[in-house]
């Protein structure tokens, strides 16, 4: 049975490609896990070759397991996933269906009138999007980006704020200069601290790669490279990553950090990334079977979308870093400079699942 760690990596990576090389050098963030979850639950009424395009023998299971520990652990960290699948009225949508969706992937499913009241089927479901994610995701959809001939759209939205295991003291942040194209020289709040990580310097491709805890289990491995962003981008892989990160080759080591503050929020539709990964038939009205979610007509995509959001300031915890560390950090022993004044990528990690793929151009 192929593992989801490995197929979500892989999965991830294939579409960074994708939407890095369609962006531009724009900044970069979405969950791979997430969109795997919208695909499954795609998947439960595939029929046909859209079912065999999506896939990957043994994963539903996994995936179902994984989301209920994303979502059960949720003391020390706020992650929300929102799925939710909105057929025109004109469909019935099978009850098994529904009830299917919502016990594995937590989603939902329902009829919406796009034909007639496009304006407030888009107001509702922007609002179901909005509570689902505490308010803190809005308007996925503007007024426009629905058409009244949409047949059924799939919306998947992330959020994510963790809680630092090593604060940030605000005191501490100073303003540098980031160097990149997409910034020239603008400067950015660096957050700074200085103390034992597990750092490792890569050599193919020169970098050095950063592991930053949150509480609760999820770890950020910064990626930096010693200058190109694009060497990493093309040896990503899921085999290459759990080398890099490897908990033999890291080593505790004391690390003066400057990690720029930053906030990405992303509206993608996704429907040519993952066309132009092999999903095709899905998006069809001619060659899509999804009888197993609805009967009563031809139903295939006419939308999928993927909004993600993600802040990183000093509070990504409480200062919770006691007294007596920064008396001990006076006195420190040579330290490694983790500068991070230059574009970058990153991933967030729950043991060896991927969360989030990210890529910062410029903070």
């Amino acid at each position: 049975m192929a593992s989801l760690a490995a197929a979500n990596a892989e999965f991830g990576f294939d579409l960074f490609r994708e939407m890095d090389s369609n962006q531009g050098n724009e900044n970069v963030f979405f969950s791979s896990l997430s969109i795997l979850t919208a695909l499954a639950l795609v998947r439960l009424g595939a029929r046909g070759d859209g079912a065999h395009q999506i896939d990957k023998p043994g994963l539903q299971s996994q995936l179902h397991r994984v989301l209920s520990d994303i979502n059960s652990s949720h003391k020390d960290y706020e992650l929300s996933i929102a799925t939710g699948l909105f057929a025109e009225q004109v469909f019935d949508i099978h009850k098994n269906y529904i009830k299917c969706a919502e016990k594995l992937y937590n989603a939902k499913v329902a009829r919406a009138d796009f034909t007639n009241d496009i304006e407030d089927t888009t107001y509702k479901i922007n609002k179901w999007i909005e509570n689902e994610t505490h308010g803190k995701i809005r308007k996925v959809f503007s007024d426009s980006s629905i058409s009244s001939s949409a047949v059924m759209v799939l919306v998947n939205a992330v959020y994510f704020k963790g809680k630092w295991e090593s604060a940030f003291t605000k005191s501490e942040t100073v303003k540098c200069r980031f160097r990149s194209p997409q910034c020239s020289g603008k400067a950015v709040a660096m957050m700074h601290q200085e103390r034992r990580f597990n750092l490792s310097a890569v050599q193919d491709p020169p970098m050095q790669v950063l592991q930053l805890r949150y509480n609760g289990g999820i770890s950020m491995y910064v990626l930096l490279p010693e200058e190109d962003v694009s060497q990493i981008e093309k040896k990503l892989s899921f085999r290459n990553l759990m080398n890099w990160t490897n908990p033999r080759k890291m080593t505790s080591q004391y690390v003066e950090v400057f990690l720029p503050q930053f906030k990405i929020e992303k509206n993608y539709e996704m429907k040519r990334y993952l066309q132009a990964l092999g999903l095709k038939d899905i998006f069809e009205e001619s060659k899509a079977d999804l009888s197993g979610i609805a009967s009563g007509g031809r139903l295939y995509i006419s939308k999928l979308m993927h909004k993600s959001y993600i802040e990183v300031s000093e509070d990504g915890t409480e200062a919770t870093a006691a007294t007596e560390n920064n008396i001990v950090e006076k006195q420190l022993p040579e330290s490694t400079v983790f500068r991070v004044d230059h574009p970058f990528m990153f991933v967030i990690r729950k043991n060896d699942i991927i969360l989030f793929i990210g890529k910062v151009s410029c903070p």
